[in-house]
């Protein structure tokens, strides 16, 4: 991590204050640029949302903190060394979920992106004549979340054509539709952005439709022959317990008590079992099925799964799951990274260096 020197204003009606006073102190002097737009090198006044705050040690036993901090298209690193005169404010008073206004220059690392931070206070109201919108800190999907609604409620009608089984995902989806138009697929690593839970359930949903035709097609003469509704049904319903897992109340998403004590697979479970006894004919045997797809479709215990795979279409919808999270880990790896070379720092949620591409050579 880049050892970096931060300070404190030695004169406060520069940098500006959180007192109420005259509001003309509240503001920095320069113009204010967004995180997301900064250069390598680039030093500006910009405001940030703090995700996470994290206590650590360095060799010789010294604390520090590593901060993250966010606007809407880009996260970076703060460390906050103990010599630093923001140490003790960090300690105290800094807590995730609030908005600042800072002066920093940002860096490419080798630990990724960071923030030099100059100076730094609480934004408020009075920093909305200077473009601070709390809403404009969170990332939303590039997606019409209508549009992928409409879509998801469509392949469950038109590709499980187990009819009980099909009332059941549509009366889940039309209970907690709300939600599923609004929470991140996670609180960090893929899709952690509002709309995201939607865009991948239904980018999973479309390659478990196409999973399930190609290998119904290869092993026609498999017993029991494989199930399309329970693959689909399982795709569109497999993160459900998300709902509950994940709290958004506040700017920065965080694990729900529960969420955190039983996990998504458990409480989606909960949320299949209390919709189904109004679902006239379902099949007992079809519902264990799709709770199994649910609390196993992460494959490996480490992962988080109840337990794993006894079934192909639990099997199909973990790789359908699993190839849309990566995928989709790698490409924002790639999009945010800036540094110069053909690879990507490890600093990413797969922890390893991804390929940019050969750099263009002049002819």
């Amino acid at each position: 991590m880049s050892r970096t020197t931060t300070r404190t204003e030695s004169n406060p009606g520069l940098f500006g204050s959180n007192s109420t006073g005259n509001a003309s102190t509240a503001k920095l002097q320069s113009a204010i640029v967004p995180l997301g737009d900064l250069k390598d090198g680039q030093a500006a006044d910009c405001f940030v949302l703090l995700m996470e705050k994290e206590q650590r040690q360095t060799r010789s036993g010294k604390p520090f903190f590593t901060l993250t901090v966010r606007d809407r298209s880009r996260k970076v690193g703060v460390p906050i060394w103990s010599d630093s005169e923001f140490f003790a404010a960090c300690e105290h008073e800094w807590q995730p979920g609030q908005f600042f206004k800072v002066r920093g220059t940002f860096r490419n690392t080798e630990w990724g992106p960071q923030l030099e931070i100059e100076k730094i206070r609480l934004a408020t109201d009075d920093d909305r004549s200077d473009g601070f919108e709390p809403v404009n800190f969170r990332e939303h999907t590039r997606f019409d979340v209508e549009v992928m609604f409409r879509e998801l409620c469509e392949l469950a009608r038109s590709q499980i054509v187990e009819l009980p089984l099909s009332k059941l995902v549509l009366a889940v989806l039309e209970k907690y539709e709300a939600g599923i138009k609004e929470i991140p697929a996670a609180t960090h690593n893929h899709h952690a952005f509002v709309g995201g839970y939607l865009e991948h359930v239904l980018s999973v949903t479309r390659t478990a439709v196409f999973f399930a035709d190609k290998y119904i097609e290869y092993y026609p003469d498999l017993r029991p022959p494989l199930s399309k509704s329970l693959i689909v049904a399982g795709a569109i319903l497999h993160d459900i317990g998300k709902l509950r897992e994940l709290d958004v109340s506040s700017p920065q998403t965080v694990y729900s008590v529960e969420g955190r004590m039983l996990g998504h697979m458990l409480l989606g479970r909960d949320i299949v079992r209390e919709v189904a006894p109004s679902i006239e004919g379902l099949s007992p045997q079809s519902l264990v099925h799709l709770e199994h797809i649910i609390a196993a479709h992460q494959a490996q215990r480490e992962w988080g799964a109840v337990v794993e795979p006894h079934t192909i279409e639990c099997l199909l919808v973990h790789y359908a799951d699993d190839a849309d999270a990566k995928v989709n880990m790698m490409v924002q790896a790639l999009q945010k990274d800036t540094g110069s070379g053909p690879f990507t720092s490890r600093e990413n949620p797969l922890r390893r260096h991804l390929f940019k591409g050969m750099p263009a050579t002049t002819k």
